[in-house]
Parts: structure tokens; sequence; C-alpha cells
């Protein structure tokens, strides 16, 4: 998973372990329950950090009770380790925060 424009193939999509996230139309999708917007807001700015800091903006909806998120690199069509590395973050943030993700 070293070369980040490389598409990944699903096994590998699978055996990366994102728990919070599914694989699905070339890319990876999370939905989590803030509760509150508040607490949405919260986790959208740390996710803003750290897709600035990784220079991988995801496609992100804050709504009242919930913060769904969209990955995918678009310069290389679908899923790549950079989509992994991000999604493993933002799962970390809404851990740190107490936001479960929701199907």
């Amino acid at each position: 998973m070293s070369d980040p424009k490389h598409l990944l193939p699903d096994a590998d999509i699978a055996a990366a372990g994102l728990d919070d996230w599914r694989h699905a139309d070339g890319a990876l999708h999370a939905r989590y329950a803030s509760g509150d917007f508040a607490a949405g807001l919260e986790l959208v700015n740390r996710i803003g950090e750290s897709a600035e800091a990784a220079d991988h903006h995801p496609d992100i909806t804050l709504t009242y009770p919930a913060v769904e998120v969209t990955l995918s690199s678009h310069d290389a069509g679908g899923v790549t380790a950079r989509d992994i590395r991000m999604a493993r973050a933002i799962s970390e943030h809404a851990s740190a925060l107490g936001i479960a993700a929701k199907s």
C-alpha cells in the first residue's frame, strides 16, 4: 500500500479492519451519530485538521444528528492507501469524542 495512487483491491480494503466504514461505489462511507450539532461540528473540525495535514480531503455532510463522510482518491478513481489512512484517523477522532458509527 505504498503507492498513493494505486487502487486497492476489495480484499485489501476488507482486510484493513475499518469497522466504522463500508466500501461501496468506489469509495469508503461512514456515518457518525453525533447526537447534537456541536459534537458533529467538533468532529468535522478534527477531520478537517487531519485532512489538511494529509492533503487528502473527504466529502463531509454535517446535519443536526450526524456526520456523513465519504473517502475516495478522485485522482486515482477509487480507494487507495490514502483513504485507508484517513479513515483510520477519522475513526480515531470519532472514538476520542465518544461518537459512534451508525450504519
